[in-house]
């Protein structure tokens, strides 16, 4: 199972609970094209193809410009993905789990690289802000789509 890098200098773990069916939340986290369309701080993504294990995706959000290529994908469970940018090396897993009629959705992400120790604080609040309204962004369609 590929995991985050525990020892980068920034590290950031959130979750949620979605009032959804756990195939609408994944369905809507595996369109890699249309997240644009219920996420307005990515604005492009570009997916050639099925999204699998060695899928490259190529996607705009908050000014960069970032590839990136899938790691590990099991269905309505996990996905890995992970790229580097600007000097930037990053590793983003996501976790979903049924319970009743909710989905605990869980993101972590590690970033490595010289630009993250020179601005570690910086950056651990960018992605903390990032990965929040990414899981908001997700709840919010997931519940309009239930």
């Amino acid at each position: 199972m590929v995991t985050i890098d525990e020892t980068a200098p920034v590290i950031v773990r959130l979750s949620t609970t979605i009032a959804a069916p756990l195939a609408t939340v994944w369905a809507l986290h595996t369109d890699v094209a249309d997240w644009p369309a219920w996420n307005p701080d990515i604005t492009r993504a570009e997916l050639d193809g099925p999204l699998l294990p060695g899928s490259c995706f190529s996607w705009q959000t908050h000014g960069l410009e970032i590839t990136s290529t899938v790691q590990e994908l099991v269905p309505g469970e996990r996905s890995v993905w992970g790229g580097a940018t600007n000097g930037i090396d990053g590793i983003h897993v996501w976790t979903f789990e049924q319970s009743g009629d909710h989905v605990t959705v869980s993101t972590e992400e590690s970033w490595s690289g010289a630009p993250v120790e020179a601005e570690t604080e910086y950056l651990a609040k960018a992605l903390h802000d990032s990965l929040e309204g990414w899981l908001a962004h997700l709840k919010s369609r997931a519940e309009q789509s239930a």
